[in-house]
């Protein structure tokens, strides 16, 4: 059976409550980093892995999402005529065509977890092995992050491939835990995962964010995955039942920095982090480092 990742799934429904006011009329993945929407960079991701169809799974109140990914030539129109041939062409590059492009919104209409969001996607997903991505974790490297995954899923004996960095002790029980088996380099074997756990029970310091490849079988797991934390459809509970069927689990460290920008601190972090490897900020960020480091006026 083919192991190449056709499909990748954008869980996007979230209402974003973290960002209130921001997000009462705008999308939290259309928040941006300096000038580019979280989407957007995990869209990227998703290209340069290679994927063929691209399933959001959005709400009906989300519907500047649709518009910021598709194309939009009425907008481009009025750009060259305005002579602002650049701007357009880097819209047009930016976003997608139907049917030139394989690009799938489905709605998930009630918040039942990111678990029922991936099944949300179920019937469109291409054969074969899935890739879900959340925008919420940006990952910025040389490479992608997905990029990665998919090439080391084809070298290991897993059915489900998880994205995985290492957390401070204190920080275990703000992610999902693999119980580890074997290392190898980047990739680790784990006989299987825990939520949350308090850190003096946690089995390991591997904690799992927001990149998975996953077998297609996760699809059947969830559809008989019973509710877990909060009352939701949990992703890493179908995870931990489907993966020994489906050929294991494992883990896999991305060589990119990870910014948790489902947090107010992890977006200015994000937007500092770029900001400060980009000339063209190096004086605003100088000239806010020395005011901070004048004295007071008595």
């Amino acid at each position: 059976m083919s192991r190449k990742v056709r499909t990748a799934i954008f869980p996007v429904a979230g209402l974003g409550t973290r960002f209130l006011p921001a997000t009462k009329a705008t999308p939290k993945e259309l928040l941006p980093v300096i000038d580019t929407p979280l989407i957007q960079y995990a869209i990227n991701e998703a290209v340069e892995a290679g994927v063929e169809r691209m399933v959001f799974v959005s709400h009906p109140s989300k519907s500047a999402i649709e518009r910021h990914v598709m194309d939009d030539a009425r907008l481009r129109s009025e750009l060259h005529a305005k002579g602002k041939d650049e701007m357009a062409q880097e819209l047009r590059e930016n976003s997608f065509t139907t049917p030139e492009d394989d690009v799938v919104f489905t709605m998930q209409h009630e918040p039942l977890g990111l678990g029922h969001a991936v099944l949300c996607a179920a019937k469109l997903a291409l054969p074969g092995p899935v890739a879900v991505i959340l925008p919420d974790d940006l990952i910025l490297g040389e490479r992608g992050a997905l990029s990665e995954l998919t090439h080391a899923y084809q070298e290991l004996d897993a059915g489900h491939l998880v994205a995985t960095m290492e957390v401070a002790e204190q920080d275990v029980n703000k992610y999902g835990v693999l119980d580890i088996t074997e290392r190898r380099g980047p990739a680790v074997l784990a006989r299987g995962m825990v939520e949350k756990p308090d850190p003096q029970d946690a089995p390991s310091r591997e904690a799992v964010v927001g990149r998975y490849v996953l077998d297609e079988a996760i699809f059947e797991a969830l559809r008989t995955q019973e509710p877990g934390a909060g009352g939701e459809i949990q992703l890493t509970d179908a995870i931990a039942r489907s993966a020994e069927a489906c050929g294991g689990l494992a883990g896999y460290r991305f060589s990119g920095q990870r910014f948790d920008c489902g947090s107010k601190a992890g977006m200015l972090s994000a937007t500092l982090y770029l900001a400060a490897s980009d000339p063209e900020y190096a004086e605003v960020l100088a000239d806010f480092v020395a005011s901070q480091r004048m004295p007071s006026a008595a």
